[in-house]
C-alpha cells in the first residue's frame, strides 16, 4: 500500500500494489571498502576509476535515521503520527522546501498545483505504477544504484525499478523534434571531480514531487554529482523551465552509501487505481 501526503498533510491512500519480493541476496560484503580499527571509513577519500575519475559506483540512500527509515521507507512519504512528514522526506513531497522563498512559479502552473493537492495527488503517475520524474527519484526512500563507466552511467532506481542512461560517448542531445520522454534524454561530461549532467526532451506534463509541482516540455535540467568521500555523493540538480517558472531554481539532494546489500525486485501493480479519491 502506497500513501502519500497531500498539500495540507492529510493522507490519501493510493493502493497501487507492491510486489517487492522479501527474499533478498544474502549479505555479501562490499569490495574495496576502507576502513579503520576493522570498521567501514565513509569518511575516507572517494575512489577513483582507471581514468582518474571520482568513481559514482554503489548503492546511495537517502540519509536518515532508523525511525525515520521505518516510518518512511518504500511507502513514498508516509506521515508521521504527527502528521508531518519524517526528517529528509520534504524534498520528496514538495521540491519547494529545497528553495529559498519558495518555487519562482508561473501563475499557470501555481492553479495547476493547487489542483493536484485538492484531488489528493490522486494522479501523480508513482500512484499509476508510471514512470516518476527522476526529482521524485532522486528523493525517493527507497535506494538506488549507480554503475560507472566511461561510455555511459546507469542509475537503477529501487522504486518502480527505474533506469536511467546517462552518455558520455561524446554524443550530442537529440534536437527538439525527438520523441519525449518520461526521463529525457541525457549525456554527462567531466568538470575537475564534477559529473555535470544535462538533460532534455522530457514529457509534458511532469511531477517533480508528490504535491505536483511540474515539469514540462520545454525543461533543461542540469545535475552536478559529487562524491565528497568515500560514504557521501551530493547531487546539485538545477531545473530551468521557463513555461513553468519564472527563472531557474537549484536545489541539493545528499546520499549515503548502503553496504553489503543489494536493490530488490519491485514491481508495482496498478490493480486499485479506479478506487482513487480525489477532491470535491
Amino acid at each position: 500500500m502506497k500513501t502519500l501526503l497531500n498539500a495540507v498533510g492529510l493522507v490519501a491512500t493510493f493502493a497501487a500494489t507492491s510486489l517487492s519480493l522479501s527474499a533478498q541476496w544474502p549479505t555479501h560484503p562490499s569490495p574495496r571498502v576502507p576502513k579503520t580499527g576493522g570498521q567501514p571509513d565513509l569518511t575516507a577519500p572517494a575512489p577513483r576509476t582507471a581514468d582518474g575519475k571520482p568513481d559514482l559506483s554503489g548503492i546511495w540512500q537517502n540519509p536518515r535515521g532508523p525511525a525515520a527509515l521505518q516510518t518512511a521507507s518504500g511507502t513514498g512519504g508516509a506521515p508521521t503520527p504527527g502528521g508531518t512528514p519524517p526528517p529528509g522526506m520534504n524534498l520528496f513531497r514538495d521540491i519547494g522546501s529545497g528553495v529559498k522563498d519558495g518555487l519562482p512559479i508561473q501563475p499557470w502552473a501555481a492553479e495547476l498545483v493547487k489542483k493536484r493537492m485538492a484531488d489528493n495527488s490522486k494522479d501523480n503517475p508513482d500512484a499509476h505504477c508510471l514512470p516518476m520524474g527522476f526529482m521524485q527519484f532522486h528523493n525517493h526512500p527507497q535506494p538506488r544504484k549507480i554503475i560507472y563507466n566511461p561510455e555511459v552511467t546507469l542509475i537503477i532506481y529501487e522504486a518502480n525499478s527505474g533506469l536511467r542512461q546517462i552518455f558520455t560517448d561524446g554524443r550530442t542531445l537529440p534536437g527538439a523534434d525527438a520523441e519525449p520522454w518520461w526521463y529525457g534524454y541525457s549525456v554527462g561530461k567531466w568538470e575537475g571531480d564534477t559529473f555535470v549532467v544535462e538533460t532534455r526532451g522530457f514529457i509534458d506534463g511532469g511531477w517533480l514531487d508528490i504535491v505536483g509541482n511540474p515539469l514540462t516540455d520545454a525543461a533543461k535540467v542540469t545535475e552536478r554529482f559529487r562524491r565528497v568521500n568515500f560514504g557521501d555523493l551530493e547531487i546539485e540538480i538545477t531545473v530551468d523551465d521557463p513555461k513553468a517558472y519564472t527563472k531557474p531554481w537549484t536545489v541539493m539532494v545528499k546520499q549515503r552509501i548502503m553496504l553489503d546489500t543489494e536493490l530488490i525486485e519491485f514491481i508495482c501493480e496498478d490493480r486499485d487505481a479506479t478506487h482513487y479519491v480525489g477532491g470535491k
